[in-house]
């Protein structure tokens, strides 16, 4: 389904049942409703594989409060984009400015008047719908479907910060299609289109967390990032997607490693510093993948 035809889905956060019950009556029909309760299980949801598109938040609620959910929100990487209204009876100038500090992108007051809840809301879905579809649009490979080098590039960065302040281990796998091109001479080139998206899909299908990204690097080369993770569990992964791709039994007759599609690996790890460059882990990666390749390809290196 297209970006701007999906039906959105609204997270309603508060400890009132009264007012999750009059909050779901009036947005039910637009979009598709999910609740909690308390501050604890909103995260957990924003957790999830499926993040909402916009959450309705209460200010006073036991335990997490509203404005510490929002905090949590605008830290993570996954949900930072996603828009936040406060709900809230506080009605003091004070405390709607300290909830657009903590990154809120509306505020309404209790009791709600329905049609101004509907139009706020609404605001803020369009807004996102047109965000999610100009992002899709240009962060996307368009023959594989998948995320594209600038894409990459970006989410890279990221997670190198984010392991620089964390200390932690940062892994890459770098993916080349064995003898693509004796595979477009000999199949034709819409046959090698059609096989690049699929080893494109099965790659990013193998993994299993979100942080994780699969990305079309160039040409039949892909590359995989893998936040907080050791050699050890990157070669996993590595091995999966060996196994994997030789699970779809593309016939290559054309090949020296094989009857079937093969890929080769090179993977590389490292614990970032302030004083490494990023380029650093590529290099490495590259340099593991020119071993699979030069060692007689259908390999890991590291």
């Amino acid at each position: 389904m297209d970006v701007l035809d999906k039906k959105q889905t609204i997270l309603i956060v508060d400890d009132s049942p009264e007012s999750i019950m009059m909050l779901g009556a009036l947005l039910h029909m637009d979009y598709t409703i999910r609740v909690a309760n308390n501050g604890a299980k909103a995260l957990k949801i924003m957790e999830s594989d499926n993040c909402p598109d916009l959450v309705l938040l209460d200010v006073m609620m036991p335990g997490i409060d509203g404005y510490e959910v929002c905090k949590r929100l605008k830290a993570n990487l996954h949900t930072q984009n996603i828009p936040v209204i406060f709900i809230t009876s506080k009605t003091s100038e004070e405390d709607e400015v300290r909830g657009f500090e903590m990154g809120a992108f509306d505020y309404v007051t209790k009791p709600f008047r329905p049609v101004v809840v509907k139009a706020r809301i609404r605001t803020q879905m369009e807004q996102k719908k047109y965000r999610d579809f100009l992002v899709n649009t240009s962060y996307c490979d368009g023959l594989t479907a998948i995320a594209n080098r600038r894409r990459f590039d970006e989410h890279y960065s990221v997670l190198w910060n984010l392991a620089i302040r964390g200390h932690s281990p940062l892994s890459l796998i770098m993916i080349d299609i064995d003898h693509f091109k004796q595979f477009n001479d000999n199949y034709g080139h819409r046959e090698g289109d059609i096989i690049l998206a699929r080893i494109a899909q099965m790659l990013v299908t193998s993994l299993k967390r979100k942080t994780d990204m699969v990305a079309r690097y160039g040409g039949e080369e892909f590359v995989c990032v893998l936040s907080n993770t050791a050699i050890a569990g990157a070669v996993n992964v590595a091995e999966k997607f060996h196994t994997d791709i030789l699970s779809m039994q593309i016939p290559h007759a054309f090949s020296t490693s094989g009857s079937l599609v093969t890929i080769s690996q090179g993977v590389a790890c490292i614990v970032p510093t302030k004083n490494l460059s990023p380029e650093t882990l590529i290099i490495s990666a590259d340099e593991s993948l020119y071993k699979a390749k030069k060692g007689g390809r259908n390999r890991i290196e590291l």
